[in-house]
């Protein structure tokens, strides 16, 4: 796993906000066929038992594609259904704490929103970091956007260390996203909303190895 998240340059979300439930194997589907190597389930305000009929799903799915299924929150469920990964937000209690619920195996991530924060998680064991919003997002109402200045500062102070940037990005944003630095994004309301989510992901994957086009 820690393999295939070094070479992930393009996160994939599934959100229930913009993904019915129905749909949900569809969307995993065609993000897989995208590329998409690292895909996670976010399922906020979603009973629980839900949330794992859906996870379980996801996991079986990303596990037969040679992802990394990620399951947003619910480390005790993460650990129960044997996802490969686990997000936790600032709000998330300590990685300390996270790893001891999910065992020495799973990857973990976490969102932050500033290079102190950054540097606060892989300090405490984090495998990969969220940064972000870069824009104001609908997917993350009422946060605000942190901007690209610090995008170029947080790759210099974690060389080689998996940094995804997030928040607002979308095609037209991304060349300024990159311009700032970033090697690699989430990107997911507006991939979500494309017609075409396995051409889309595809076109997005080869704009961020521009070295190989």
């Amino acid at each position: 796993m820690q393999q295939i998240l070094n070479q992930a340059t393009l996160y994939g979300i599934v959100d229930l906000g913009y993904t019915p439930a129905e749909k949900v194997a569809a969307t995993t589907e065609a993000l897989l066929a995208g590329g998409v190597r690292i895909l996670q389930l976010r399922a906020k305000n979603v009973p629980l038992p839900e949330t794992k009929v859906l996870a379980k799903l996801m996991q079986a799915m990303c596990r037969k594609a040679k992802a990394i299924f990620v399951l947003n929150d619910y480390p005790e469920m993460a650990a129960e259904i044997g996802a490969d990964a686990v997000h936790v937000g600032q709000d998330g209690g300590s990685l300390e704490e996270v790893r001891r619920i999910v065992g020495k195996d799973m990857l973990i991530g976490r969102s932050t929103h500033s290079p102190e924060q950054a540097l606060a998680a892989q300090a405490e064991g984090a495998d990969y970091i969220g940064f972000g919003p870069l824009f104001p997002t609908g997917t993350k109402p009422g946060r605000p956007a942190i901007g690209l200045q610090d995008i170029a500062k947080v790759h210099e102070q974690l060389p080689g260390f998996p940094i995804f940037c997030i928040g607002g990005i979308n095609g037209t944003t991304l060349p300024r996203v990159l311009q700032a630095g970033a090697r690699r994004v989430v990107i997911v309301s507006w991939l979500l909303q494309q017609a075409d989510i396995s051409g889309t992901a595809r076109e997005l994957i080869r704009r961020l190895h521009p070295e190989e086009n």
